[in-house]
């Protein structure tokens, strides 16, 4: 990539989403690595990821029951800060000073509360509220940023202006990797990438049928490409607001 004086970002989306995964696998594996230092702690290590995979082992060691029952659970962990993520929307919606848009984004919240699947155009009719009003990442409440952070998998214990860092750049890689999978096209992924690919983005794709899922994800890079980079967080919002409600597998 050096050699090549290419940056993250223009990289074809398999390479970039390989870097990403790669960079994720490190961060994982460096408490691991921090254990096995004493002399005669292998044997500790290997007990530990016996018993804990989920939590220090990458995917790439989990078998095929393991991941569905992993990135369930990494999905229930996410899907507890839904709420609190449309909560937090809904409570930013009744401070804008402007009347129509103000009813038009509480309208939205409260289609999704209520359980519908809200369509791209609602979303695009909101999205200038999102760039700078109170609705814009670096105006959010600290609750709300948390939130946020958690549909990610970012830790939300962190100072403020940290939380605002990593939610900005974790989702402007997200629609980075977005520009190129459309470059690339949704015909040349297989049906594992597909299925990484709307999971990263918010939605469980492990009980979706394959055309679901290429549906969903159509949608999510109509708007994602649609965006700017100062619209970020309307693209965050759409975690949630695109995937709380879509073909929800049965309980």
């Amino acid at each position: 990539m050096s050699q090549q004086q290419l940056s993250t970002q223009q990289l074809p989306y398999r390479e970039m989403e390989r870097l990403r995964q790669f960079r994720r696998d490190v961060l994982k594996a460096i408490p691991i690595g921090i254990i096995a230092i004493p002399p005669f702690a292998n044997f500790l290590v290997i007990v530990l990821m016996y018993f804990f995979p989920r939590q220090l082992l990458i995917r790439y060691f989990w078998t095929p029951k393991q991941q569905q029952e992993f990135l369930d659970a990494y999905d229930c962990i996410r899907r507890d800060s839904y709420p609190d993520v449309l909560r937090g929307l809904a409570l930013a919606a009744g401070s804008l000073p402007e009347p129509q848009p103000r009813e038009l984004l509480q309208q939205l919240c409260a289609q999704v509360q209520g359980g519908a699947q809200p369509h791209l155009a609602q979303l695009l009719a909101v999205r200038s509220l999102f760039s700078g009003s109170v609705l814009a990442l670096n105006r959010l409440r600290v609750d709300h940023v948390r939130a946020l952070s958690q549909v990610l998998f970012l830790t939300p214990y962190l100072p403020a202006f940290l939380l605002r860092h990593r939610l900005r750049s974790h989702v402007l890689e997200i629609q980075h990797l977005d520009r190129a999978l459309l470059h690339l096209g949704l015909g040349q992924l297989s049906e594992e990438e597909l299925r990484a690919a709307c999971y990263l983005r918010g939605l469980n794709s492990t009980h979706l049928g394959q055309a679901k899922c290429r549906a969903w994800l159509e949608q999510w890079l109509r708007l994602s490409c649609e965006l700017q980079a100062s619209e970020a967080s309307l693209l965050a919002h759409s975690m949630v607001l695109l995937s709380l409600n879509y073909s929800q597998p049965p309980e």
